[in-house]
């Protein structure tokens, strides 16, 4: 797919991977709508793209709310009078053993990283079928594909993109609408607690740095991927979880251990 003159929304466009992708969409010569949750974001984003900014339009929206999803709707059809390309990459995390989690949490990822992608596509949708064309990119994780422990909402609300996305790409089929979706794995940004750096430190577990997903997904959306996970191994363990749990199951024992230790100590709850 040419970026150039592409219509995109750009939801979490203030975060560590979403301001590079941000970057990436302009230099491509991509005219996107950037959200973000509060405008102090969307200050710190315009400062970051600098002059680069210009092609883009900022909006401060809540994208869980129905009202801000609308608004996210008009703001493309004010600015750029239509949408080809939908990019779901706002999310939430937490480290922590489930049942030290408060319910509010477990909600809230539900809520951010799951149910309001899935909104965000259906407001849109009927814009892209009227013009029989468009792309929808949902931005996961390896933990949507492998459930870890002391993660498990965050995992759940991965599980349940991914499943929506593989779902709406065979309803879709035909229509001239595609749908994307990639799994980074780690990345290093301030989603990430200390204790999560600590953990990862103990069981040399890999973070990849957001400018590099950005551009990973950059290339996803341009070759039209249906699925792409980013990082080795963990791409492999996550096709390998799908067909033989069990095995992933005895592999993780003694990190989940380790996981728990260090969730215990000072996970995000």
């Amino acid at each position: 797919m040419k970026l150039e003159n592409t219509r995109v929304l750009l939801i979490g466009a203030a975060g560590g991977i979403g301001r590079h992708l941000a970057r990436e969409l302009l230099e491509a010569g991509a005219r996107p709508c950037l959200v973000a949750l509060k405008e102090e974001e969307l200050d710190s984003l315009r400062q970051f793209l600098g002059l680069s900014a210009g092609q883009a339009c900022f909006l401060a929206a809540d994208v869980t709310k129905q009202a801000d999803r609308e608004r996210c709707v008009q703001a493309m059809l004010k600015n750029h009078g239509g949408v080809d390309m939908l990019i779901n990459l706002a999310g939430i995390n937490a480290f922590a053993r489930y049942e030290e989690q408060s319910a509010e949490s477990i909600e809230r990822i539900m809520s951010v990283n799951a149910i309001a992608p899935m909104l965000m596509v259906h407001a849109l949708l009927p814009h892209m079928l009227r013009q029989g064309k468009g792309q929808i990119v949902n931005i996961g994780s390896t933990f949507g594909s492998i459930g870890f422990s002391c993660f498990t909402a965050y995992s759940a609300s991965k599980f349940a993109l991914r499943g929506f996305s593989q779902a709406l790409r065979r309803e879709l089929a035909g229509s001239g609408i595609e749908v994307t979706y990639v799994a980074p794995r780690g990345v290093d940004t301030p989603l990430n607690p200390p204790a999560v750096y600590a953990m990862a430190e103990e069981l040399n577990m890999a973070f990849d740095k957001p400018e590099l997903v950005a551009r990973e997904i950059l290339q996803a959306i341009k070759k039209g991927c249906k699925e792409k996970y980013i990082g080795f191994p963990e791409s492999l363990f996550a096709r390998i979880n799908g067909i033989l749990p069990g095995v992933v199951d005895n592999s993780l024992k003694k990190q989940n251990e380790v996981m728990k230790k260090y969730a215990a100590a000072g996970g995000n709850h």
